[in-house]
């Protein structure tokens, strides 16, 4: 698997957020190509340890490869929705530092045979684990409603019950199997003008597809609590999304993480007790124009940071 390729975005900004004891426990949940694991690496000491998570077989086999012989490692294959088993399974308690970046690999893009892209024709599959329902499964099993909802709500797709009609059209005669064959009737209902402008037409869609495949959006959502609170005192979560839908959901739960007394400003005292848990070393962070130039996929990424209090 060496020629895994992934260019890791925003790499030093991500781990300068990120690590801020050399001697701790950090953990990254989406190691990939182990491009951010090794920068991390460079930056602990001997007594610091990381704990490798990811849930593609292909990407645990690079790893293996890259960072596998370094006894500060532990690799792990599973999803980091299951992070805190993962860390009660090591004896783990507490961590310095969690990192996710919650983009799809350059590899998983360009492997075509993984059906994520529009640019290649091979079977719709779009799994990031390998295993359970497959793209192909929601176009062909999915009701008109549910997938007019994926589309507009996952990839803000103003066609989608378009789309979502023509799919249902289509898989009435023959199955839908290839990437090619959705891309295909994705463009057949979006209205030439609109093809014309704002790139791929099925970009968005493609997207969209992926996230439902992989429940990407619901594993967030329920995994940010158990990130947060694996942080020791002043350990950090650094999040790269990728998406608006993925920073909403990060910015919307690092507040929560930060808001303090909730009482009316009559009150003259509080009485809700309620204290910070962390606060942002920063806003937000946001790839330089040179990075952009130099990986064009970096252009959408939002890095995100919170320290625990």
């Amino acid at each position: 698997m060496s020629g895994f390729s992934h260019i890791s975005v925003m790499l030093y900004e991500t781990v300068d957020s990120l690590v801020t004891d050399p001697d701790g426990i950090y953990v990254d949940c989406t190691t990939g190509g182990a491009g951010h694991s090794r920068e991390i690496l460079k930056r602990i000491s001997e007594n610091g340890r990381l704990i490798a998570i990811d849930q593609d077989p292909d990407a645990i086999a690079v790893i293996k490869e890259r960072i596998g012989s370094d006894k500060r490692v532990t690799i792990v294959h599973d999803n980091f929705s299951n992070l805190s088993s993962i860390l009660a399974s090591l004896g783990i308690e507490k961590v310095s530092g969690i990192m996710a970046d919650l983009g799809v690999s350059s590899y998983q893009l360009d492997e075509g045979s993984r059906g994520f892209s529009y640019n290649y024709d091979f079977p719709l599959d779009m799994r990031m684990s390998k295993e359970g329902m497959t793209a192909a499964d929601v176009v062909n099993t999915y009701s008109e409603r549910d997938l007019t909802r994926i589309l507009r709500d996952y990839g803000e797709e103003k066609f989608a019950s378009r789309i979502a009609r023509n799919i249902c059209t289509v898989r009435e005669k023959e199955k839908i199997e290839t990437t090619f064959e959705l891309a295909e009737i994705i463009k057949n209902a979006i209205p030439a003008a609109t093809r014309r402008t704002g790139g791929n037409p099925c970009k968005r869609s493609f997207q969209a597809l992926r996230i439902e495949v992989n429940g990407e959006l619901e594993k967030l959502k329920n995994t940010l609590d158990d990130m947060f609170y694996s942080l020791e005192k002043g350990g950090r979560l650094s999040i790269i999304t990728f998406h608006s839908l993925e920073d909403r959901i990060v910015k919307k739960a690092f507040q929560e993480y930060c808001k303090g007394c909730e009482c009316p400003r009559s009150a003259p005292v509080c009485i809700c007790g309620k204290t910070p848990e962390g606060e942002l070393p920063f806003k937000k962070k946001l790839p330089s124009e040179g990075e952009i130039e130099n990986n064009q996929r970096s252009r959408s990424a939002t890095l995100r940071c919170i320290e625990k209090l």
